[in-house]
């Protein structure tokens, strides 16, 4: 009878503990996100307060990169649509998960006093910046929206030279924040944040100048077994999760399912 016991009872703490393990999502996410995903976090802890979250940032298309060679991530929260289309192509993610969860937008930012942000080409054109920093254009979907601000306005040949080129959003604006880089193209939901808010002088990059910086949410085949996953990608596209997003600076969508 006492083994019996000890049967029955290892095999309720092996299903205690499984269960456990189960309730937990991983979450990968873009760079831009770096200071609005804490508070997104805590939001859903406040919906569903017996799950587990953990997440990092980096460039879109690095992390794309690590979920395609089996990173353990549930759910990537992208920069752009493309990237999780590409992991949806891949084989990588599921395609019926994706959504728009919210639109970036793009501000140029300098920390030196003096320096006119009245518009695009005053900056740029400036003799006094001689290093503009960007996200690296390969990778950070903000780095492809200030290259093609640079080339509508006519501004490659004279940006080019002055380029510095952070891999992520949250590199480049430290290039900026650090005095490494006289201005830069970075996420306004970055010179919003309580860290970089009321620093230095930036201006809002009319949205005309580039393609809209739509931002996906999709399930990786990991994150599709897992229920949780499932539950956090629908919180991102919630009206609680869009106050949050709307206060650092982003573009809230109308729910719309799959894009």
């Amino acid at each position: 009878m006492r083994r019996a016991f000890r049967l029955s009872t290892g095999i309720l703490l092996s299903a205690i503990a499984l269960h456990a393990a189960e309730e937990r999502v991983s979450v990968a996410a873009a760079a831009n996100l770096v200071f609005v995903l804490a508070p997104l976090n805590a939001g859903f802890a406040k919906v569903h307060p017996g799950v587990a979250v953990t997440s990092e940032t980096g460039a879109s298309g690095s992390l794309v990169a690590q979920i395609s060679n089996g990173a353990p991530y549930d759910v990537f929260l992208s920069a752009d649509l493309d990237y999780p289309r590409m992991l949806v192509k891949a084989g990588a993610a599921q395609g019926s998960s994706l959504v728009v969860f919210a639109v970036g937008k793009l501000v140029l930012w300098t920390m030196r006093t003096g320096i006119d942000v009245s518009s695009v080409e005053s900056v740029v054109r400036n003799p006094s910046v001689a290093r503009l920093a960007i996200a690296n254009p390969r990778t950070a979907p903000y780095g492809r929206a200030a290259r093609e601000v640079l080339a509508k306005l006519g501004l490659t040949t004279i940006a080019n030279p002055k380029l510095v080129v952070g891999e992520s959003i949250t590199q480049t604006a430290q290039y900026v924040s650090s005095g490494n880089a006289d201005a830069g193209f970075v996420a306004l939901s970055l010179v919003l944040s309580p860290k970089l808010r009321d620093r230095g002088a930036w201006l809002e990059v009319p949205a005309a100048l580039y393609a809209p910086i739509e931002q996906g949410g999709v399930l990786t085949n990991r994150g599709e077994a897992n229920p949780c996953a499932r539950l956090y990608l629908d919180f991102v596209t919630s009206p609680a999760a869009g106050k949050i997003l709307a206060e650092f600076g982003y573009g809230v969508p109308q729910p719309s399912g799959a894009h």
